[in-house]
C-alpha cells in the first residue's frame, strides 16, 4: 500500500485547532445547522473528525484531502453543522487550489461554480422567498471565494518562480561572462608575458652559450655586452607588465605605450645583434606604404614579427632570416617572416611551441589568417625555408 507522506507542522497545528475548536462547540450544543425534531447527538463529531484528517492531508495529498472534504462538508449538513467543520472545508477548498496538481486547480473553480448555482436553485425551488437567495451566498462563500483566493495565490507564485528562475539564469549568464573575462584576459597576459620577456631570454640564453664555447675574448664580451642589454630591458619591461596588472599601485608611472610596427627597424636591429653569433643575417623590406593602420593590426603584426625573429634565433640554421610587410590598396596587411630551416637540427634554445599559439590566438582575434611551417624549394630535396604567414585584415575587430 502506497505511504501518505508526512502532514507538514502548520497542517498538523490547523486541524488540532479545528478540532479542537468543533469539539468546544459540540459541547455546547452550538450547531449552525440541525436537522428538525431530533437530537443530532455525537453524529456531527465524525464529519468533524473527517474534516480534521482531511486538513492533515491539505498540503501533501491534493485531490484526496478535497474528496474527504466534499464527503466530510455532505455528512455535516446532514448530521448537524458545526462552524468548525465548514471553515475547515473553506480552508482545503483553498489549498486544493494552491498546493494541488495543475488539474486540480484548474477544475475546483468551474465545480465551485455549479455547486452554487445548484445549491441556489434547489433552494428556491424548495422555498420560493427572497431569502432562499442566502443559500446561494453561502455557497459562493464557502467554495467559489477560498477557490479564487487560491488561484490568486498560484498565480502570484508561479510568477515569483518564474522570476526567481530568470534570476538564476542572470546569475549563471554573468557568471559564465565574468569567467570568460578572465580566461581572456588570462590568455591575454600570457601573450604579453610571453612576447615581452621570451625574446629578451631567448637572446641571452644564445649569447651566453655562445659566451661559454668561444675563446676569442672580444667576442665574450659583445656577447655580455648583449646579455647584459637584453637582461635590463627584460626587467624593464617585466616591471611595465607588473604595473598593469597591478593599476593604481605606482600612481607616478605612466605604463609606456603599446609597441607599433615604427620600431620594426629596432626589433630587426635587436635580432641581428643576438644573431651574429649563429651565422644569421637579418633583413627587412616594408612596402606597406604611410596609411596609418588600427592599434590592434600594428600590435599584432609587431609582436608576430618579434616572435618570429625570437624563433629564428633559437632554431633557424645559418642564413638570411627576411622580414617582409605588404599591404595593397585597400586590402589586409601581410606579414611574412622567412629563415633557413634543416629538419633534425637541435635548436640554440629550448622552446615550449607557446610563441606559434600566441601568435595564431592574436591573428584569430582579428579574424585573420595565420599559417607557420617548413615549406619546399624549386627543387625536389626537403624544406630548407621556415616561413610565417599573417594576414590580418585591417578592420578592427577586437582587442589583442
Amino acid at each position: 500500500m502506497p505511504v501518505l507522506p508526512r502532514p507538514h507542522r502548520d497542517d498538523v497545528l490547523i486541524a488540532a485547532g479545528g478540532l479542537a475548536g468543533g469539539v468546544v462547540l459540540w459541547h455546547l450544543g452550538l450547531f449552525t445547522n440541525v436537522p428538525a425534531r431530533r437530537d443530532p447527538g455525537a453524529l456531527p463529531l465524525l464529519p468533524l473528525i473527517a474534516m480534521a484528517a482531511a486538513e492533515l492531508l491539505r498540503r501533501v495529498a491534493q485531490p484526496l484531502a478535497l474528496l474527504m472534504a466534499v464527503a466530510a462538508v455532505a455528512a455535516d449538513q446532514y448530521f448537524g453543522s458545526l462552524i468548525a467543520t465548514v471553515l475547515m472545508f473553506t480552508d482545503i477548498v483553498y489549498a486544493s487550489v494552491v498546493y494541488g496538481p495543475s488539474r486540480t486547480a484548474r477544475q475546483v473553480i468551474p465545480a465551485s461554480i455549479l455547486v452554487t448555482v445548484g445549491l441556489t436553485v434547489w433552494a428556491v425551488s424548495a422555498v420560493p422567498k427572497p431569502e432562499s437567495l442566502f443559500v446561494g451566498v453561502v455557497a459562493a462563500l464557502v467554495t467559489i471565494a477560498p477557490a479564487w483566493t487560491g488561484l490568486t495565490i498560484r498565480q502570484h507564485q508561479k510568477v515569483a518562480d518564474e522570476e526567481r528562475l530568470r534570476a538564476e539564469q542572470a546569475t549563471l549568464l554573468s557568471e559564465m561572462d565574468r569567467w570568460q573575462a578572465v580566461e581572456a584576459e588570462r590568455g591575454r597576459v600570457a601573450r604579453e608575458l610571453h612576447d615581452l620577456v621570451a625574446n629578451h631570454l631567448s637572446a641571452i640564453a644564445i649569447q651566453s652559450t655562445a659566451a661559454l664555447s668561444l675563446n676569442d675574448p672580444k667576442a665574450s664580451t659583445d656577447a655580455l655586452g648583449v646579455i647584459r642589454t637584453n637582461s635590463v630591458q627584460a626587467l624593464a619591461e617585466m616591471r611595465r607588465l607588473i604595473g598593469l596588472l597591478r593599476s593604481g599601485e605606482a600612481e607616478d608611472e605612466v605604463p609606456s605605450a603599446a609597441p607599433t610596427l615604427a620600431g620594426l627597424n629596432t626589433l630587426v636591429d635587436r635580432a641581428r645583434a643576438g644573431g651574429s653569433t649563429s651565422g644569421l643575417t637579418f633583413v627587412a623590406e616594408d612596402t606597406r606604404g604611410k596609411e596609418a593602420l588600427p592599434a590592434p593590426v600594428e600590435l599584432a603584426a609587431y609582436r608576430i614579427v618579434q616572435e618570429s625573429l625570437t624563433n629564428a634565433l633559437k632554431h633557424a640554421s645559418p642564413g638570411v632570416v627576411t622580414v617582409c610587410l605588404n599591404r595593397e590598396a585597400a586590402g589586409p596587411l601581410t606579414v611574412e617572416v622567412t629563415s633557413p630551416y634543416t629538419p633534425r637540427v637541435g635548436s640554440r634554445a629550448p622552446g615550449s611551441g607557446a610563441g606559434l599559439v600566441g601568435m595564431r590566438e592574436r591573428v584569430a582575434l582579428l579574424d585573420g589568417e595565420f599559417e607557420a611551417g617548413p615549406v619546399g624549394t624549386a627543387g625536389s630535396g626537403p624544406p630548407t625555408v621556415w616561413r610565417v604567414c599573417a594576414v590580418l585584415p585591417v578592420e578592427e575587430k577586437g582587442p589583442v
